[in-house]
């Protein structure tokens, strides 16, 4: 069972680019929707996500905001992090698109 205190002190031993794939997951949103809400290639998306390169600190924002987490938690691991009570409920996020 995923435990959200388990998942918060993971998330502050983590990398940016392992808050950037758990909130994604989180969300269950494809790294294709990621990329495109943002504005940037998924070829880019899944680098950041495997700590192959970071993103922009211009970009830090819109990443937040696409995957509902504060900047401070993305950053850090701390502060708001991914609505975990949405983990694995199957919600489609093609309202994210438009």
């Amino acid at each position: 069972m995923f435990d959200e205190y388990n998942a918060s002190a993971f998330a502050t031993d983590d990398t940016i680019g392992g808050r950037i794939s758990l909130a994604r997951d989180a969300l269950s949103m494809s790294v294709e929707d990621a990329s495109r809400i943002v504005g940037i290639t998924s070829e880019t998306w899944r680098n950041w996500e495997n700590d192959r390169s970071a993103p922009r600190a211009n970009q830090l924002d819109r990443i937040a905001g696409a995957l509902q987490v504060s900047l401070a938690w993305l950053l850090s691991g701390r502060g708001m992090g991914p609505d975990w009570d949405q983990l694995g409920t199957g919600r489609t996020h093609s309202s994210w698109l438009h």
